[in-house]
């Protein structure tokens, strides 16, 4: 591997993505052997379903353990080979895909994990599309070779017809299941024996595949396959090039099995080498470049009650440029003040510690009294701002209240910072300011959202769900009570920021409402739109 250069800008040696699949992917277990490889860790502790006894170091959150799912996005550091990684682990379920999308935009790359017996599944695609409309790196790991799944060259023919991604193998496994024998390095011409065990790992050099030498070490049949495979490859396949792979156009894949720790380290080598650090970034005043001297971030994530004994919210920022130090006054965009980041920590799942400095590629986390919103820029000097984070249009809509009079107050609060950490969004049906209406892009968010009002602010609340299936931000010259909608399948309420926005239970409502109100546009997310 190359190593870094240590006269190049420290930010130069960050190394800062998230992992994205589809849900049972592996991607939790593919995480916690990156940590064991990068001595973060000294035992992975893989989620094998609800009853598993262990719980994975990046689920911190009770209902996560109980459920042995990833319903929250997490940030989890540490130093291997000289790079610092920031490793985004994000929720694999798909009712908290917005959580993930979110996360995304903190990230410099991506690695794509797929199932080789499933292939390219729907919350895959969806993920992969948000990168690439950011046209950020993605690297390809295809896991669970050590049981039987799909042919290697219908995975890649997949990954191409499916997600429109050309790829370029950096090894090719020898056999699957109960056959698999290990991995061939293409590029470093070596096999590396299969096994569960690190310290038993067997690296042969393999320089000439013809070489009746190999034969010995995988039999007539797999090292037959083997030359046949590594030829078409080599005369048919995308040859690798870094500057396809910087441009989200070439995705090197890597075959391996998390479960059984192997291919992993070999793919973290290879990915630090491949990754890049972090790129410049767009601002509404022109290109932030990461080792500008003036610091500058964006909030990219609010997570309240991290620490049940103490009840805190944090503000999670991605450095964009400079360098960080504790105590340094930067400039609230947003609100217009300049405030002291006197409480700064860096974070392991749920674990932290205090951080002095930090670098462009970095992420840390600020105690929020409740002054951040998710997308919030902050910058030493000037007022430019980062683009707005992605804000899905809920699909499922509930009434909710509480029964208790008693718990009133700490039911507004706990559905304020739920609703500030982006978990629900809230509505308010018009002159009904107590009536309370919560949207959520899956149904699961209900259940979390339950789960965690009891939990953490002590508040049972009781949910009525709606008929609803798509909210519209409406943008119009007439006057509001003046449009004309079926009232049966329709419904206007307020957003957080007093927006306007239309409910409706069905496409046909919304185009019998377009036809019938001239000049009015109705909007699936908030950007661009003033508040009132």
């Amino acid at each position: 591997m190359t190593q870094p250069d240590h006269n190049a800008p420290v930010c130069m040696t960050r190394r800062t993505f998230a992992i994205i699949s589809h849900p049972d992917a592996g991607k939790t277990t593919l995480t916690e052997k990156l940590l064991l490889f990068g001595g973060a860790i000294r035992e992975a502790s893989a989620v094998k379903g609800k009853k598993a006894r262990r719980h994975a170091t990046s689920d911190w959150m009770e209902i996560e353990k109980q459920r042995g799912i990833s319903v929250t996005s997490t940030v989890l550091q540490f130093d291997y080979l000289g790079c610092r990684v920031n490793i985004l682990d994000t929720p694999g379920h798909e009712d908290f895909s917005e959580d993930t999308y979110r996360t995304l935009a903190a990230a410099d790359s991506a690695v794509m994990l797929i199932d080789a017996a499933k292939g390219v599944e729907p919350q895959t695609i969806k993920l992969f599309e948000v990168c690439r409309m950011r046209s950020i790196p993605i690297f390809t790991f295809i896991n669970k070779l050590d049981r039987q799944g799909k042919e290697p060259l219908e995975l890649l023919e997949e990954i191409e017809r499916v997600l429109g991604i050309r790829s370029c193998p950096m090894n090719w496994p020898i056999g699957m299941g109960p056959d698999f024998q290990g991995i061939y390095h293409r590029h470093e011409r070596r096999f590396e024996r299969f096994t569960s065990r690190t310290d038993d790992m067997v690296s042969i050099a393999m320089p000439d595949l013809d070489d009746p030498a190999v034969t010995q070490t995988l039999g007539d049949a797999l090292h037959q396959r083997l030359q046949e495979d590594v030829l078409l490859l080599d005369v048919a396949g995308d040859p690798f090039d870094p500057a396809l792979v910087a441009a989200g156009k070439l995705t090197p894949v890597y075959f391996g099995s998390a479960i059984a720790n192997f291919g992993v380290e070999s793919f973290l080598k290879s990915f630090l080498e491949l990754a890049p650090p972090p790129a410049p970034r767009e601002t509404d005043q022109g290109v932030v470049h990461p080792e500008d001297e003036r610091f500058s971030g964006f909030v990219f994530k609010i997570q309240a009650n991290m620490n049940p004994a103490h009840r805190d919210r944090v503000a999670f920022v991605r450095i964009c440029s400079g360098r960080f130090e504790r105590g340094m006054s930067v400039q609230h965009v947003r609100t217009g003040k300049r405030i002291a980041l006197s409480q700064p920590q860096q974070f392991f799942g749920q674990d932290r510690e205090t951080v002095d400095e930090a670098y462009a590629g970095d992420i840390i986390g600020i105690f929020d009294p409740g002054n951040f919103r998710i997308g919030d820029t902050l910058c030493e000097r000037g007022t430019f701002r980062f683009p707005p984070l992605p804000l899905f249009s809920p699909e499922h809509f509930a009434r909710v209240s509480v029964p208790n009079a008693l718990k009133y107050k700490q039911f507004h609060k706990g559905v304020a910072q739920l609703s500030e950490e982006g978990a629900i969004q809230v509505f308010r049906q018009a002159n009904r300011t107590e009536d309370m209406i919560l949207g959520a892009v899956g149904q699961l968010q209900f259940e979390v959202f339950q789960h965690r009002m009891r939990a953490e602010y002590g508040v049972d609340v009781e949910l009525l769900r709606l008929p609803y299936a798509y909210a519209r931000w409406v943008e119009t010259a007439i006057p509001i009570d003046e449009l004309q909608f079926d009232r049966y399948a329709s419904l206007i309420v307020k957003d957080q920021d007093d927006r306007a926005v239309m409910l409706f239970q069905t496409e046909f409502a919304i185009h019998w409402m377009l036809e019938r109100n001239a000049g009015l546009t109705l909007h699936t997310t908030s950007y661009g739109l003033s508040t009132t």
